[in-house]
């Protein structure tokens, strides 16, 4: 396959009018970015067929880029991760059906229980964070 570099010169010039914040180099580029996915995770959702999806997954992916080369990150294993998440999201164990029923969550919160790959796929969608967050 070949590029089509002057078509392609030109959309990449009108992406940046768009979303002045893309490429993320800065802080304030990075609170852009933020503002925009929340924003259009507000539209989005979770629908994959929606026009804006590839999009939204692509900033999320830019956004956790810059994160991981410009934030520390304190060691956290996954149940505490999930924890933060659930009270962020202001959530209880009842609202969490990727996890079964609530002793099942209980049992993770408290560290009697590990997160199991299908739980971490199942919650990284629910939450829009990669995967790799809850290891």
């Amino acid at each position: 396959m070949t590029l089509a570099i002057q078509p392609l010169t030109a959309a990449w010039g009108n992406l940046h009018t768009l979303i002045p914040f893309f490429p993320i180099r800065d802080e304030q580029q990075y609170e852009q970015a933020a503002e925009a996915l929340n924003s259009l995770l507000d539209i989005v959702g979770e629908d994959e067929n929606h026009p804006l999806y590839d999009l939204t997954d692509t900033l999320g992916m830019l956004l956790f880029a810059y994160e991981e080369q410009h934030f520390a990150t304190p060691d956290a294993c996954g149940a505490d991760i999930l924890r933060f998440l659930m009270e962020e999201h202001g959530l209880t164990a009842a609202d969490l059906p990727e996890i079964g029923d609530e002793s099942l969550l209980t049992d993770i919160l408290a560290g009697t229980r590990s997160l199991t790959v299908d739980y971490v796929k199942a919650l990284s969608r629910r939450f829009h964070v990669a995967a790799a967050t809850f290891v």
